[in-house]
């Protein structure tokens, strides 16, 4: 008996456990599902109200808006060239200063991993940061969305912990065939290490990709990211869409314009995703067990 009420709490856990991933998904996925209805929609539909879930009237005119808009393919292009190589220059950074830092023989390890905690909690502010910038003559220059950030701390942390749970024997019987640091690092720790270095690589390429603020603070409107330039077009279409003298079609179109900039400025993303998952999980997991 006491074997048949295990099963049945277990079986009543799982039932549970299931739900809430489900409820869970739907709540993520609903909203962008939504979206993507309101986005190919006729504005008639959207004015009646009769977009749930799926697309009334099958409509692209919002995305035709958007890609006639000047500069669209430009502004698409800066944010390819910042996410690709924003993550390249982030992640080399990143291994170099982690892999030093997962030494605890290293002199001063201690003093430099507080000064990595106290700055991800405390930072100098935009004004600060802006003075940083200006003063190495960053402003104006695509350089200006890369090397600020070339170096997150929480990143840093994961892949510091990650060495360090990398069996050390490795390293010893690498040192005694006569392989030097700089040669363990690229032969050894970095083919043991795809899983925390794909996930911080992720988690890079969404700051890179997402980022609009730091662009609009440094870049000149040619150098603008897509996100920035999205984001333009949705204020100009709030207003459009929200002035007294606009027509419910205006109106509606720009519901739909705004639905559309969430799907192209999300969509690449979601479909990267998939295909890190499996070492996003290990990597993220594995980097936080041990510190």
């Amino acid at each position: 008996m006491k074997v048949k009420d295990t099963s049945t709490s277990s079986k009543i856990m799982n039932v549970i456990i299931y739900t809430v991933m489900v409820l869970s998904l739907l709540a993520c996925l609903l909203p962008f599902v939504y979206m993507l209805a309101l986005s190919l929609s006729t504005p008639q539909a959207i004015i009646q109200r009769k977009v749930s879930f799926w697309p009334v009237g099958w409509d692209t005119q919002a995305y035709r808006q958007i890609f006639t808009y000047p500069n669209f393919f430009r502004a698409y292009g800066n944010t390819l060239f910042y996410t690709i190589f924003g993550t390249f220059i982030a992640l080399v950074m990143t291994i170099l200063f982690a892999y030093p830092l997962s030494k605890t023989c290293l002199r001063g390890h201690k003093a430099l991993t507080k000064m990595v905690v106290i700055s991800m909690y405390f930072a100098g502010g935009m004004i600060p940061n802006y003075l940083l910038v200006s003063a190495l003559n960053l402003t104006g220059t695509r350089l200006a969305m890369l090397i600020p950030f070339a170096i997150n701390q929480f990143n840093l942390i994961i892949l510091v912990n990650f060495f360090k749970a990398l069996p050390i024997e490795i390293e010893e019987a690498a040192l005694i065939d006569g392989l030097g640091y700089f040669r363990i690092l690229p032969r050894i720790i970095l083919p043991l290490s795809t899983a925390a270095i794909a996930t911080i690589g992720l988690y890079y390429a969404v700051f890179f990709w997402n980022d609009w603020f730091n662009g609009l603070i440094y870049l000149n409107t040619r150098q603008y990211p897509v996100m920035l330039f999205l984001r333009n077009i949705v204020n100009g279409t709030m207003v459009l869409g929200n002035s007294s003298s606009a027509s419910t079609d205006t109106a509606s179109l720009s519901i739909s314009v705004k639905s559309a900039v969430i799907i192209t400025s999300t969509l690449p993303i979601i479909i990267l995703y998939p295909f890190l998952q499996k070492y996003f999980v290990k990597g993220l997991t594995v980097g936080s067990i041990k510190g």
